[in-house]
């Protein structure tokens, strides 16, 4: 057993390296300067570091990631209730075979490729004097994330016993009192896992941003961050630097709300 085991532990220590070989080059990377990352390998750490590239970043990224945090925000919030209400609707208030049919036809949009739809939607956006704002990329995030976040609560409020509804339809409760008053508190953990989900997707985004935007009045960090890599050299510190401040705002939601995501996960069903 204890020759099994340290067999096993070996294996994990090795392919945890391997995971984590790319995150240590970007460390090592992010910490030299131009020269010495042009002089030494990408996952050899040079003493003593050097920060001038993590001020360079992040001067150029504070206005663009402030503009992801405002519309990750809103349209993460706005997708997730617009998601919720409408799983409620068709798992608890509809009849089964109308609730299919109608969540069939909605999550069609899950498998309609970006590229499909750039072009009416930037004609839309444009005629509706949105584009290069952050209302509009508030906008088609969330548009673009409700059939995937109809589907998860659709899928998650079809184990909500229906005699918790029926015991509060016979107290004279409305659909919107057994909503607020049942439905919503029994789905914290769905509404965890759906906004992780949302805000990850939504951040790390980078086609409908470079397509919506022009300039920094509404131009998210990914596509800043593209854009750092500089026009004829590669200023590959400054890039890397940039990419580990953009990962911040995801690493600290995963961090902050890890247990509850876990918890999410492993909720199954509610039990009557």
């Amino acid at each position: 057993m204890r020759t099994t085991r340290l067999i096993l532990y070996i294996v994990l220590i090795f392919f945890m390296f391997i995971y984590l070989l790319p995150f240590w080059s970007a460390v090592t990377t992010s910490l030299k300067t131009g020269r010495q990352v042009t002089m030494t390998t990408p996952i050899q750490l040079v003493l003593p570091p050097y920060f001038g590239a993590y001020k360079t970043a992040f001067s150029e990224l504070k206005r663009p990631i402030l503009n992801s945090l405002l519309f990750t925000t809103f349209a993460t919030i706005f997708s997730v209730m617009i998601g919720s209400i409408t799983g409620y609707v068709l798992a608890k208030l509809l009849r089964e075979s109308a609730s299919k049919k109608l969540l069939m036809f909605i999550t069609l949009g899950i498998f309609l490729p970006y590229q499909s739809i750039l072009i009416p939607l930037l004609r839309i956006i444009t005629k509706l004097g949105l584009y290069n704002t952050i209302p509009g990329m508030i906008l088609t995030h969330t548009a673009y994330g409700v059939p995937i976040t109809t589907l998860l609560f659709t899928n998650y409020y079809y184990e909500v016993p229906d005699e918790l509804i029926e015991a509060a339809k016979v107290d004279g409760a409305s659909p919107l009192k057994i909503y607020t008053s049942i439905v919503f508190p029994i789905s914290i953990p769905a509404f965890v896992v759906t906004a992780i989900y949302q805000f990850t997707n939504i951040w790390n985004d980078y086609l409908f941003g470079v397509v919506l935007t022009r300039g920094e009045e509404a131009m998210p960090a990914t596509v800043k961050l593209a854009n750092l890599k500089g026009s004829f050299v590669a200023n590959w510190n400054i890039q890397m630097a940039g990419a580990l401040i953009v990962a911040i705002p995801t690493l600290f939601i995963m961090i902050a709300l890890g247990k509850y995501l876990i918890r999410g996960y492993t909720s199954g069903a509610v039990k009557g």
